[in-house]
């Protein structure tokens, strides 16, 4: 049976403990610029990121490793994070072209993607190594942003949830999801501009918090998942308003800066912290008058 048209099968008391509102997990908005991009971009939009960005709704810039530099400095004393597109699983040695988490550390980043699709495909990372590195980053005090999810013949096949469960395995024998983010990326979403419908996309988040609460339920319930997959300002408030969706790893639409403020302003307004009528007045973007 495919996992968008299955009855959950959680039981009741489980699924109260997971949505117990009690552990209120952020919102995270990251912006994945892949190999896109220049240094005339990063001048331009990290100012207006770091202006907007708050300590309620975390906000995360992932640019090409050449640009992070650049982006750390003009970050400084703002509440903008930023985040690398891959790393290495060892501390050090002989890998010419890898940088360590420890390295990742030293220059003040949050977060590390680790097992993204495109990584997957092109570089034929498997879960072992996926695992290797989400647990060195949590060992430097980085949080990998691991990321799962199935092709479109799965998805037709109704594998979704073998595909969701077998790539979730060795990370969650690893230890290492303890300090990890997960973010579901669909294969056949990514770059296609077909996202997942809210309703496609909150059955594959509580199917992966079901696998992490049979590790323990409180930190299923607390940790972060992400959604990723054509996310655009059209789409995030509805995408955001799930239960178990916590924040988006936006691609394509991260280079437009506007469209990327609209994207974290829909996660400020379904962040229950912030009532939505605050956000839309707070918030004004390029080419926006109040």
């Amino acid at each position: 049976m495919s996992l968008f048209s299955r009855t959950p099968h959680i039981q009741p008391t489980l699924a109260g403990r997971l949505s117990n509102p009690t552990s209120r997990r952020r919102k995270r908005v990251v912006g994945n610029w892949k190999m896109y991009g220049n240094l005339a971009l990063c001048r331009q939009a990290v100012p207006l990121l770091a202006e907007i960005a708050t300590a309620d709704v975390d906000l995360v810039l992932c640019p090409p490793a050449p640009y992070l530099g650049e982006v750390a400095q003009l970050a400084h004393g703002s509440h903008l994070q930023y985040c690398s597109q891959n790393v290495a699983e060892l501390a050090d040695g002989a890998r010419t072209g890898e940088w360590s988490a420890h390295m990742l550390a030293d220059l003040g980043c949050h977060y590390a993607i680790v097992g993204h699709s495109e990584r997957r495909l092109h570089h034929h990372e498997n879960d072992v190594l996926i695992a290797a590195k989400a647990k060195a980053c949590v060992q430097a005090g980085i949080t990998p942003i691991v990321c799962i999810g199935e092709n479109w013949v799965q998805r037709q096949t109704g594998q979704t949830e073998a595909v969701l469960q077998y790539q979730l395995g060795t990370l969650l024998e690893s230890g290492a999801w303890q300090g990890a983010i997960i973010a579901y990326e669909p294969v056949w979403a990514i770059g296609t501009g077909i996202a997942a419908t809210p309703e496609e996309a909150q059955a594959a988040h509580r199917f992966i918090r079901e696998q992490i609460a049979a590790h323990g339920v409180a930190a299923a319930a607390a940790i972060t998942l992400l959604y990723g997959g054509s996310v655009n300002a059209d789409n995030a408030a509805a995408l955001f308003a799930m239960p178990d969706i916590d924040g988006g790893l936006v691609g394509g639409a991260s280079l437009d800066t506007g469209a990327f403020l609209r994207i974290y302003a829909a996660a400020q307004a379904a962040d229950t912290a912030i009532h939505p009528a605050v956000v839309a007045g707070a918030l004004q973007y390029p080419g926006q008058s109040r």
